[in-house]
């Protein structure tokens, strides 16, 4: 992603920014700045009618700069576009003001989005994305049977690149039917890696399958590398990593991260500081759960006491259509930084972003145990039925009414230790 132009307010936030998306993950980055009620300008095409003096009508194709303010928001993880809808907002000669459109966000087309409020988040999220060295990191590929997925996962998503799928018939005797499959399927799934997989980007390449097949594949992909003379996987083969997958499907590519021997090979990725760190989470949630919360309320009350080490939020939590709600985790973010916590932000694009999004989306490693969860859980439930009274203020009590308040409290405690009251 390339920033063009950046125009910011230091004093309430609002401005616009310009950009240009170069990869498919830039893509997922500008959906994830988009909100509903923010305004986007880029080209399209539009039909234009024209009539002449005499009453003939022609239509033609006109190629102009809409802007709109998005009401509508859809993001097509197959085909990783962002399509956007509403009305026009901005004055044009072939668009009268109001009029609805769709605009297609694409690859090589620069855009610009204005906002009331440019938070802390979103402008993390820029920096994030126009990172020069944020590419694609790690190359996975897994396979079962006939079946085998070639995927390249980077900081913030993981995109399928090839799907190969082949029938390959049971071993007969005497029937060559067999071999002649697997080496198909061999020879498809070869050819998949060397179109798709950038090497002179990608820092490792896992290959994951049940038993011994991928052990049979690496073979076959040693012998016709020298027989082809393919230098890209001859000066590459030390990159290759094979790994245990229980099968060819997507999903299995989460097995991979859970080995520590694989997670050593891929340390300095962003994904494997992720995977760390969820999976550090999961363990204290075993066998200690006081330095393991999760949940709006617990983590907010752990923030309270200044006990966060390492916020784990879902980016799903800051696409929330609610403003308030989407600006109470923005808050939390910023509280933690400034408390000397660190905060790692899961994409739902991939399997760890999933996995945090079964337990609220929002989680915290603790610095210290906090152990009156039990207490907590039962303010949060309270909480979430309406059923909390608020105190009123002191300020607001008359003094009768505090004496008789702390009256009650003294005769409540003396009964507790015994005392007749």
């Amino acid at each position: 992603m390339k920033l063009l132009k950046k125009q910011i307010s230091s004093k309430d936030g609002s401005g616009y920014i310009s950009l240009l998306p170069n990869t498919p993950e830039d893509l997922w980055h500008t959906y994830n700045l988009l909100q509903i009620g923010d305004h986007v300008r880029c080209t399209t095409l539009r039909k234009v009618s024209k009539e002449s003096s005499t009453g003939s009508v022609t239509s033609s194709k006109v190629r102009m700069n809409l802007t709109i303010e998005i009401t509508k928001l859809e993001f097509f993880k197959d085909s990783l576009e962002v399509r956007i809808s509403g009305p026009n907002s901005a004055e044009s000669a072939h668009v009268r003001m109001g009029a609805f459109h769709t605009l297609t966000l694409e690859l090589d087309r620069q855009f610009s989005i204005e906002k009331e409020c440019w938070d802390r988040v979103f402008l993390d999220r820029i920096e994030e994305a126009c990172n020069p060295e944020r590419e694609a990191e790690v190359a996975c590929v897994v396979m079962s049977g006939g079946l085998c997925h070639v995927c390249l996962v980077t900081g913030s998503v993981t995109v399928t690149k090839a799907r190969i799928e082949t029938n390959i018939p049971k071993k007969r005797t005497g029937s060559s039917s067999h071999s002649k499959s697997i080496a198909k399927f061999y020879d498809a799934v070869y050819r998949a890696i060397l179109t798709h997989v950038p090497f002179d980007k990608v820092k490792v390449c896992l290959v994951g399958s049940p038993g011994f097949q991928k052990d049979d594949f690496f073979k076959f992909l040693l012998a016709e590398s020298v027989r082809r003379e393919d230098r890209v996987f001859i000066e590459n083969k030390g990159k290759f990593v094979l790994c245990h997958a229980s099968s060819g499907h997507k999903h299995a590519i989460e097995e991979f991260f859970l080995d520590p021997n694989i997670m050593s090979r891929v340390t300095e990725t962003k994904l494997s500081k992720e995977i760390e760190v969820l999976n550090k989470f999961m363990r204290l949630l075993d066998t200690h759960p006081e330095k393991a919360y999760y949940g709006y309320f617990h983590v907010q009350k752990a923030n309270e006491e200044l006990a966060i080490d390492s916020l784990l939020i879902s980016d799903e939590l800051f696409r929330s259509p609610d403003i308030l709600t989407r600006k109470k985790y923005v808050e939390l973010v910023e509280s933690v930084r400034e408390r000397g916590g660190t905060v790692c932000v899961f994409s739902t694009m991939h399997v760890s972003g999933q996995q945090l999004q079964q337990v609220s989306g929002v989680a915290a490693i603790l610095r210290y145990p906090l152990p009156d969860l039990d207490e907590l859980e039962e303010i949060a439930a309270a909480h979430e039925a309406g059923i909390v009274e608020e105190e009123s203020d002191d300020e607001e009590m008359s003094e009768e009414a505090k004496k008789e308040r702390a009256e009650a409290r003294m005769r409540e405690e003396m009964a507790d230790m015994g005392f007749d009251t």
